[in-house]
C-alpha cells in the first residue's frame, strides 16, 4: 500500500508522547497505508509497532474499533493482553502535532512466504486459522474489509494474525477500505456494504491468488467491467488443482451461501478432514488432522496481533 502522507522519523530517534510523557525509541519504518505510517520502536527492551495517523479523526475511529476488540476479548478472558498499549499525540520539532497509537509487535511472514518455505500442503490449516480469526471480528459485528495477502502474517504452527485494521467496519456501513481484484462490487457479486460474506467473498479471492495469481490478473485484464462475476472465477478454480477440492466451499463463499464465518470455518475443516485428496494425487497428512484439532482447541485462546515484520 502506498501513501502521500509526507512524514519521518529517523532511526535513532526518540518519539515522546505529549500527555503521557511514554518515550520510544525509532528503530525503523515497519509499513505504510491509505491513513498513516507504522514504525518499529523500543521502550524498555521490549519492541512494539507505532503508528501515526495522518488524520486524526480518522485514526481515533481505528483507535475505538481495537478499543471495542479488548473489552471483547477481555470480558471472556480476563487475562488477554490488551491490544493497545499506548494512545497518545507526537509533537515534532517544527511544533506540528500527529496522533499515534502503540500496539504490541510481533515477528512473522507473510501468508505468501510462509508456503513458500513451508509447503503448500499448510494452506488448509493456515485457511481454518483465518476463517476462525475472522469469525472473532465478525461475532463483535466488524467486517475486516481489506482482507489480502498482504494483510495476512503467519507465525509458527501456522498461526494467523491480521494487519492494518485500517478497513475494519461496522455491519451495515459502507467498507471503509478495500482492494479492488478482492472486492464482491468489483466481480458483480454483491454491494459493497460490510457484512460477513464480504469478507468471506474476499478469503475465497485470496485463494485463487494464492495458486493461481497469473491466470487471475489476466482474467481482470481480459474482462469487461459488467462480465466479471462469480462464475468466471469458478473456473479458474476447476483449471487448478490444488483448488478443484475446494471447489463447493469456494463457489459458496463467492455466492453468499455461508451465513456467516463460523458456519464457513467448520464446512472448512469438514473439507479437509475427509479422507478425499487435497492435492492431486496426496492424501491429506495425517500431521495435518492433528494439526486440526490442536488448532481448534487453541482458538478460543488465540490473540489478535497487528503488526507484520517487513
Amino acid at each position: 500500500m502506498t501513501t502521500s502522507f509526507k512524514f519521518s522519523l529517523n532511526r535513532g530517534s526518540v518519539a515522546t508522547g505529549k500527555w503521557k510523557g511514554k518515550q520510544y525509541r525509532v528503530e525503523r519504518l515497519l509499513g505504510e497505508g491509505a491513513n498513516g505510517k507504522v514504525f518499529l520502536v523500543e521502550r524498555h527492551k521490549a519492541w512494539y509497532a507505532l503508528k501515526v495517523g495522518a488524520d486524526a479523526v480518522d485514526l481515533q475511529s481505528e483507535i475505538n474499533v481495537l478499543q471495542s476488540l479488548d473489552l471483547q476479548k477481555r470480558s471472556k478472558r480476563p487475562e488477554t493482553e490488551p491490544f493497545l498499549v499506548d494512545v497518545d499525540d507526537l509533537v515534532m520539532p517544527d511544533g506540528r502535532e500527529y496522533p499515534f497509537y502503540v500496539m504490541r509487535y510481533v515477528r512473522g511472514v507473510t501468508l505468501a512466504e510462509f508456503l513458500a518455505k513451508e509447503g503448500s500442503e499448510w494452506f488448509p490449516l493456515v485457511g481454518y486459522n483465518l476463517l476462525r480469526m475472522l469469525s472473532d471480528l465478525h461475532d463483535a459485528g466488524w467486517a475486516f474489509g481489506d482482507l489480502k495477502v498482504e494483510n495476512i502474517l503467519v507465525a509458527e504452527y501456522g498461526r494467523v494474525e491480521l494487519v492494518d485494521y485500517g478497513g475494519l467496519t461496522g455491519f451495515g456501513k459502507s467498507v471503509r477500505q478495500f482492494t479492488e481484484i478482492y472486492d464482491r462490487g468489483y466481480w458483480n457479486a454483491g454491494s459493497r456494504t460490510a457484512d460477513a460474506g464480504y469478507d468471506l467473498f474476499s478469503f475465497a479471492l485470496l485463494c485463487i491468488q494464492l495458486h493461481d495469481s497469473k491466470h487471475l490478473q489476466l482474467l481482470t485484464r481480459q474482462l469487461l467491467p459488467q462480465n466479471r462475476s462469480p462464475e468466471e472465477l469458478l473456473k479458474l478454480i476447476q483449471q487448478q488443482p490444488t483448488l478443484r477440492p475446494f471447489t463447493g466451499w469456494l463457489n459458496q463463499a463467492m455466492t453468499g451461501g455461508f451465513a456467516n464465518a463460523r458456519e464457513a470455518a467448520a464446512s472448512w475443516q469438514r473439507l479437509v478432514s475427509r479422507s478425499d485428496t487435497l492435492k492431486s494425487g496426496q492424501a491429506v497428512p495425517a500431521w495435518l488432522k492433528w494439526m486440526f484439532m490442536l488448532s481448534a482447541g487453541a482458538a478460543a485462546s488465540a490473540v489478535l496481533y497487528l503488526w507484520i515484520e517487513w
